[in-house]
């Protein structure tokens, strides 16, 4: 009996050619002098049959497995297994001989970018590694070929509802959108209720006077419970998206953020404009919202909207008409801050913003905030 057939059911197998089973059989034949017809004399099929099983032209099926046990030896489950194998190697190589042709999708995506980040592994790239990134792209969106990834992700363009001008590219937003989408896929949680959703909103605003390592984790509970998705995701430079609200499906919203360096008065704000996506446009369950708020003026009345609310959320309007005669002092926002529960950076983003305080004044009220990121 030939090395090969000795090994048995259990020992692994990895060749690097596309080698059939009647490989085996073909050795065994050699080893017994024996010739196709005699072969298929033995094993009650007809010659042509044989012929094809050992070329690989028919499957090697449990029925054919029993009788080469039979005839040459070595157990069912080597022949099964000796098949699987090929028909693995099979489908490993045609995958990769559709792939090569794939390459030129690869153009599409920032995917320097996405090795830095740990989406995809580090590696050369070059005529030889292209083939294998388009498969590890195509399993990273969940797609089988280039044309489900635009029926999926490159139609979702139509969706988008975009802050800014130059929120142009739509491979790297996809791919943006695709990390939070893994990550949200790793959470479970109870359908949305928007009661809880706005009573937890309540509950956020009084953690923006805490470090991120306090309210993270509670502001995570609080969104799991009244049913929305919240993922933190690292930038990724060509999105030129900090922050995005969108449907996963009818009863799913998705609060996704980035993780540039924020300071916590646009943290906050970006996060409470996110929130008001979901509260105030509900209805647009296929839309897309694209937001970068602290870069440019809105494009469109959502976005408008969810300025004001969000602005109205952290400092009420009764409040921040109070903001014009406040003294331009440290210890004056602080205090005014303290008096209505939120961080003394909130009020001199909101300040600045407004033009009644210089942006290059009371800044060290603010603080800079460092997440932990799981990458998707």
């Amino acid at each position: 009996m030939t090395e090969l057939a000795a090994r048995g059911a259990d020992a692994p197998f990895a060749p690097d050619w596309v080698s059939p089973p009647g490989d085996t059989i073909l050795d065994l034949l050699e080893e017994r002098d024996w010739t196709q017809q005699q072969l298929a004399d033995r094993l009650g099929y007809s010659p042509k049959h044989v012929n094809q099983l050992i070329k690989g032209k028919v499957p090697l099926t449990d029925e054919a497995a029993a009788r080469l046990q039979n005839v040459l030896g070595a157990s069912v489950g080597f022949w099964l297994t000796r098949e699987a194998q090929y028909r693995e190697r099979l489908a490993v190589l045609d995958a990769a001989h559709r792939q090569s042709a794939m390459v030129p999708w690869l153009e599409r995506f920032p995917i320097k970018d996405m090795m830095d980040l740990g989406v995809l592994p580090k590696q050369v790239i070059n005529a030889k590694s292209k083939p294998r990134l388009v498969g590890e792209l195509l399993s990273f969106f969940g797609v089988a070929s280039p044309d489900q990834w635009a029926s999926q992700y490159e139609r979702m363009e139509l969706a988008f509802r975009r802050s800014r001008e130059d929120q142009a590219d739509v491979g790297a937003i996809t791919v943006w959108l695709r990390m939070g989408e893994r990550q949200a896929e790793k959470l479970d949680g109870p359908a949305y209720d928007e009661g809880r959703f706005r009573g937890a909103l309540a509950e956020i605003r009084s953690l923006t006077c805490r470090g991120p390592q306090e309210f993270e984790p509670q502001m995570r509970r609080l969104l799991h419970e009244a049913g929305v998705a919240f993922v933190m995701v690292p930038a990724l430079p060509r999105s030129h998206v900090s922050g995005v609200a969108r449907w996963l499906n009818a009863h799913r919203p998705l609060i996704q953020l980035s993780l540039y360096g924020k300071q916590n008065d646009r943290f906050w704000f970006s996060f409470f404009h996110e929130a008001a996506h979901i509260l105030l446009h509900s209805k647009q369950k296929k839309s897309v919202f694209l937001d970068d708020p602290s870069r440019t003026a809105s494009l469109s009345e959502e976005e408008k909207e969810a300025n004001a609310w969000a602005r109205n959320a952290l400092i009420a309007p009764n409040d921040a008409a109070r903001l014009g005669s406040l003294p331009r002092t440290k210890a004056a926002v602080v205090e005014f801050a303290g008096s209505i529960g939120v961080h003394p950076g909130i009020v001199v983003g909101r300040m600045q913003h407004d033009g009644l305080l210089d942006v290059r004044w009371l800044n060290q009220l603010k603080v800079s905030f460092a997440f932990k990121s799981g990458v998707g």
